[in-house]
């Protein structure tokens, strides 16, 4: 166990240095989240990195940092500039999620998506086998979302991303099936969903005063706003038939959290939280449908382990083996 600690550790010192030259003037606050530990254990890590460098070990030598205030900066980086590489089961995580990723219409930008694939490969050394069997434009079609040929509809699209990335209230004009209306509504976004292989935009609607549900493809015109999101602080994120809620028909997942993705606690609604003594985090969470559940745990490859139930765990499996038989046949 302690040996599982250090290597954790080790792992999270060699990535501190070239994360934060990628990112100039992050806060300690910002840095901690990312790096999914406390401030106290930022600053430990600092500490200990100021006494880590070349043989020496003289000024020059030795990497130095500055953290008194609220940022961190580096003023010297020792060598350590260059992120580490990823390890095989890391890069085929990452690329079986972004390839289930470019399947979901509106999650994201399709092409950034291909981009990121193209590097993760390049670096992991498979481009090669993994492209070497398509046909001209294959990749393209295959992965191209509903409206990648219409080019309002990927205005859009681009539109309401601007929209979460920079958290700017949004105009919309929506048709809503359910009462075969539409509606022009000023919406404060909280971020993207998936629902039945339904992308969703979450926000706060000002109309309905509450938080509601847009599906992009019935998002006929998105237009940016000059005003910051508004969202109320006792605002509640939507539940989707249930989704997240607190029913008691909903399945409840039991899962343990690498410190590497402390950040999920944050982001999604979890219950009964509990820090272990290695440091992860093992929390429960309720969701509705075993697939949505499955695919979204599964980006996070070992970051996140599934103690229960069976179903999801294996649910789980099945998706990941279907993927690596697609990836490799690709």
């Amino acid at each position: 166990m302690a040996s599982s600690r250090l290597s954790v550790k080790l792992v999270r010192l060699l990535n501190l240095v070239p994360y934060v030259m990628a990112n100039p003037g992050i806060s300690k606050a910002d840095l901690a989240r990312e790096m999914g530990v406390t401030q106290k254990e930022l600053v430990d890590d600092l500490n200990l990195l100021w006494m880590c460098g070349l043989p020496g070990y003289g000024p020059g030598d030795l990497i130095d940092l500055s953290f008194e205030g609220e940022t961190v900066a580096v003023t010297y980086a020792a060598g350590m500039e260059r992120p580490l590489r990823l390890a095989g089961p890391e890069a085929t995580a990452l690329l079986v999620a972004l390839r289930a990723l470019l399947d979901q219409p509106g999650m994201a930008d399709p092409a950034a998506v291909r981009r990121a694939i193209a590097k993760i490969e390049s670096a992991a050394g498979v481009a090669a086998s993994s492209n070497d069997n398509r046909e001209p434009g294959q990749d393209e079609q295959a992965s191209a979302e509903p409206g990648a040929g219409d080019p309002a509809a990927g205005a859009r699209l681009a539109v309401v991303r601007e929209a979460v990335r920079r958290k700017r209230a949004l105009s919309i004009v929506y048709y809503s099936a359910s009462r075969d209306v539409v509606s022009e509504r000023v919406a404060d976004p909280m971020g993207m969903l998936l629902v039945d292989d339904q992308a969703y935009l979450q926000a706060w609607c000002r109309m309905a005063e509450d938080v509601r549900l847009f599906r992009l493809d019935r998002i006929e015109s998105a237009r940016l706003l000059d005003q910051p999101a508004r969202i109320p602080a006792d605002a509640q994120r939507a539940t989707a038939d249930g989704l997240f809620s607190d029913h008691e028909h909903l399945g409840v997942a039991r899962l343990v959290i690498e410190p590497s993705a402390g950040w999920f606690v944050d982001y999604y609604p979890v219950e009964n939280e509990h820090r272990l003594d290695d440091g992860r985090v093992q929390v429960e969470m309720r969701y509705a449908s075993d697939e949505w559940m499955a695919r979204m745990l599964l980006g996070f490859g070992a970051s996140i382990t599934v103690v229960g139930p069976a179903g999801l765990a294996q649910r789980m499996r099945q998706q990941a083996e279907a993927g690596l038989e697609r990836y490799r046949q690709a």
